[in-house]
């Protein structure tokens, strides 16, 4: 794998993620303001379906003495991160998959300042979500924080939600046609490449084409996350689309 290189493949996922979510940086932005002002700049975190370590790379850039253990099962992404962290030991990450309950055995610590994760458990159905909450609420050290970043549906406003996905879908389909990558294309390059193509293959395996999901409402991540031992819980950012919920232990 001598060669690769894993920073610009990085990059190039970043680059197809801010397609659908111009915003994005933004929303990165706010999540280490409130690690900071809840936990401080040297926390121990845990990059929930890590990716290729969105999170990782910008809580470390900000935290120059944070620790970062990223959790994923998908191989190709995976293979992205450890090559890009290589030889960096505030890094660790592990293979798991967050829908087995034994999943958190394989962790190297019992407990963490922060859990952060976002556009990754929109993947799951509620009652499953519900469930690795109850199991994060565990990890979570008291007075430390858990934060969702994900597309989340409030279904009691229909008209809004049209409007909002008809004028995003028409900047994507202007940019789509500018040459931008989409997911599907960029999962395309990565099948090509002769490093990443056997991860890439396994991944389908594992994963499908699409995400399956409920996306409940941030109203409802905000309950289930109190429910499952949270203290307090809400939105601290939000765009049309998305939502950055944010529970403190």
């Amino acid at each position: 794998m001598t060669g690769t290189d894993w920073a610009g493949w990085q990059q190039s996922w970043d680059r197809q993620q801010e397609w659908y979510m111009p915003d994005r940086e933004e929303r990165f932005r706010v999540m280490l303001d409130m690690v900071e002002a809840l936990v401080g700049p040297e926390p121990r975190v845990l990059d929930l379906a890590c990716g290729t370590g969105s999170i990782t790379d910008r809580l470390l850039k900000r935290f120059p003495k944070a620790t970062s253990t990223g959790v994923d099962l998908d191989p190709a992404l995976l293979a992205i991160a450890e090559g890009h962290f290589a030889g960096d030991e505030r890094v660790t990450f592990v293979t798991a998959d967050l829908k087995d309950p034994a999943w958190a055995a394989r962790l190297p610590y019992d407990a963490y300042d922060a859990v952060l994760t976002a556009t990754a458990l929109h993947w799951f159905h509620s009652e499953p979500l519900a469930a690795l909450y109850g199991q994060l609420a565990g990890l979570v050290r008291d007075g430390g924080v858990l934060m969702n970043a994900d597309h989340m549906i409030d279904e009691t406003t229909p008209r809004i939600n049209a409007a909002e996905r008809a004028l995003r879908h028409a900047r994507m389909d202007r940019e789509k046609a500018a040459g931008v990558l989409d997911w599907t294309d960029w999962w395309a390059l990565a099948a090509k490449d002769l490093v990443l193509a056997g991860p890439t293959a396994r991944r389908f395996e594992i994963y499908g084409e699409h995400a399956d999901g409920d996306m409940p409402s941030p109203r409802w991540h905000a309950d289930t996350l109190r429910a499952a031992g949270f203290g307090e819980a809400r939105t601290v950012w939000a765009s049309p689309s998305d939502t950055l919920l944010l529970a403190v232990k």
